[in-house]
Order: C-alpha cells, then sequence, then structure tokens
C-alpha cells in the first residue's frame, strides 16, 4: 500500500470590520467543532477560485474580497484513529492554501442553510477563541495562520 498523500485545499480567513473572523460548528460532530471555512479544490480550479467557490457552499455569500494569500501551503495531519475513515483512507491530512477575505456584507448575507449544508451555527471571534474552539490536531495550523494575517486580524 503507498503512502497516503496530502489533500489540496483552500481555508478562509473572513474578517469583519471588527477585524473578528467567521467561524461555524460542524454539522456532522456532536461536540463542539468550530472550525474556519476552507475545503478542497476542485480540477482545472485555481486556489482562489476554490476559495471563493468555498465561501459561497459553505456560508452562502460571496460579499467577501481576498486581501491577503498564505505565502506558503500549509498542512496539518489527522489523528491515527481518523485519518482511514476519512476520504476512504486516501489522505494523511490536507495542504492547504489560505486566504484572508475582509467581509463586505451584513451579518443577514451569511446564510449557512445551504444546499449542502456544513455548519449548525456561526459566530465572529477573536483569533485566539478560534483557535481554542478548533479540534486540537489543528490548532498549530491556526496558530500559523493568524501569525501570517495578524495585520488583519484583531490582536
Amino acid at each position: 500500500m503507498s503512502e497516503p498523500k496530502y489533500r489540496e485545499g483552500v481555508g478562509l480567513v473572513v474578517i469583519n470590520a471588527d477585524r473578528l473572523v467567521l467561524i461555524a460548528q460542524r454539522i456532522d460532530n456532536p461536540g463542539e467543532a468550530w472550525q474556519m471555512p476552507q475545503g478542497g479544490i476542485d480540477a482545472g480550479e485555481t486556489p482562489e477560485e476554490a476559495a471563493l467557490r468555498e465561501m459561497k457552499e459553505e456560508i452562502g455569500t460571496d460579499k467577501a474580497v481576498i486581501i491577503a494569500t498564505s505565502a506558503e501551503w500549509l498542512s496539518y495531519d489527522l489523528p491515527d484513529d481518523l485519518w482511514p475513515k476519512l476520504w476512504h483512507g486516501r489522505y494523511r491530512g490536507q495542504k492547504q492554501k489560505w486566504f484572508a477575505l475582509r467581509f463586505e456584507g451584513e451579518d443577514s448575507d451569511i446564510d449557512i442553510a445551504t444546499e449542502h449544508p456544513e455548519f449548525s451555527r456561526w459566530k465572529w471571534a477573536t483569533p485566539a477563541e478560534a483557535i481554542d474552539s478548533i479540534v486540537p490536531f489543528k490548532r498549530d495550523l491556526y496558530r500559523a495562520v493568524f501569525t501570517e494575517f495578524a495585520g488583519f486580524v484583531s490582536g
């Protein structure tokens, strides 16, 4: 069996006028699993196109503009007990290009009741609250993202 590889994806730091970030609770996890929007890159799609598509698919709005892109691809490994169950065990984790987006809409523009909902609720949070709310195996990745985008988010 070949060594599993990393699924290529994007992550979105959607930032409001108060410099807070959007986090949402995953609908498929009974616990307090919150995260920022993220998703895979489709064949023939650029990371930028994937980021904008994922934003519309996951939070129901396109009222944001990309203001920064991570310099490098950032990755995380799934826990040993979890990776064989996700994506049919094909991927050990994900490597993601992250985007900071300035939200230009109203809170009422955000609609997580999308065609294929991934979240049960959402809120604005500080980066520290987002890190505390994410599953532990993604915390280092979130710290790296917020360090890179520190000029755009609250301290």
